[in-house]
C-alpha cells in the first residue's frame, strides 16, 4: 500500500510540474512592460532588427541570423546605440524564453527606441515553431543552449546544450 501511495504522489507531483508552460512562466516572472510579439507575426513586419539578450557562450551556440548579441550581465547600452541608430528602428530582442529579454526591452525604451518588441517564448519558442538558427560560423544548426536543466524543458525542438 505504501508503494501504491508513493507511486500516486509521485505522478501527481509531476503533472502538476509539467503544466509549466512558457506563458505561465512568462505571466508570472514578467510585467509584459515590453509588447511581445509572437514567432508568427515576424513575417508580418519588414527590416527587423533582432538583439539576443543571452549570454555570449548561449549566443555562439545558436541564434537567429543577423542578430546583434547585446548580452545580459553585462549589457552595454553604448554598444546598442553605436549598432542601432535608428531609435524608430522595429526591434526584436529575444532570449531562451522571454524574461532577460523584457528587462533588456525596458532599457531600451529608456534610451530612446520606439518600436520595441520583446519576442514571446525566446528562441526556444522560435526553435519550436520551426526557426532556423545559425552557429557562431553562421552555419544552420538544431542545436540550441538550453539554460539549464530546468529551463530546457520549455525547447521541445532541437539539440539542448548546457555549456559551450
Amino acid at each position: 500500500m505504501r508503494l501504491y501511495i508513493y507511486f500516486i504522489s509521485f505522478f501527481f507531483s509531476i503533472m502538476l510540474s509539467a503544466q509549466n508552460s512558457i506563458p505561465q512562466v512568462l505571466k508570472k516572472l514578467n510585467k509584459e512592460t515590453v509588447p511581445y510579439i509572437k514567432v508568427n507575426e515576424l513575417k508580418e513586419k519588414a527590416n527587423l532588427v533582432f538583439l539576443d539578450a543571452r549570454e555570449p557562450k548561449e549566443y555562439k551556440v545558436s541564434h537567429i541570423q543577423g542578430a546583434i548579441p547585446v548580452g545580459f550581465d553585462h549589457f552595454i547600452s553604448n554598444n546598442v546605440t553605436a549598432k542601432v541608430k535608428d531609435k524608430n528602428a522595429t526591434i526584436i530582442v529575444y532570449c531562451s524564453i522571454g524574461v532577460r529579454s523584457e528587462q533588456i526591452g525596458e532599457k531600451l525604451q529608456k534610451l530612446g527606441y520606439k518600436n520595441v518588441y520583446n519576442l514571446y517564448g525566446g528562441i526556444f519558442e522560435y526553435k519550436n515553431n520551426g526557426g532556423k538558427v545559425v552557429n557562431n560560423q553562421n552555419k544552420v544548426t538544431d542545436s540550441v543552449h538550453a539554460y539549464n536543466k530546468a529551463w530546457s524543458v520549455y525547447l521541445t525542438k532541437g539539440i539542448k546544450v548546457y555549456e559551450d
